[in-house]
């Protein structure tokens, strides 16, 4: 088992929650994080000042699949989440160990 996690644009999110959808994964988690990357932030202007903006808004979506299945979920997202420029986001995958669903105590797969 593997988690992908993947942080990308707030408004990308809704096209690759429907691209994982699409691809057959059923369980996400996904929450409001900011950041910054090699970007470095941005500059907005507001009543004629400059402000930099270092922390930029931005989507974590965290979901657990089979080994199997972690090239066609990263394949989704990059899809789903592409736009060509600088700040599109990461996706990082981590081996899972053990999975418990608490209600029931199922363990592994069987609690996903």
């Amino acid at each position: 088992m593997q988690k992908v996690e993947a942080i990308v644009r707030p408004f990308k999110l809704d096209a690759v929650k429907q691209a994982l959808v699409s691809a057959g994964i059923i369980g996400m988690t996904v929450s409001e994080v900011r950041g910054f990357g090699r970007q470095r932030g941005q500059k907005e202007r507001y009543r004629g000042t400059v402000f930099v903006v270092e922390f930029l808004p931005k989507a974590k979506l965290e979901v657990i699949v089979e080994d199997a299945k972690v090239e066609q979920v990263i394949e989704a997202i990059v899809q789903a989440a592409q736009t060509g420029e600088v700040g599109d986001g990461k996706i990082f995958v981590s081996p899972i160990e053990r999975i418990v669903r608490i209600r029931t105590g199922e363990v592994d797969f069987a609690a996903l």
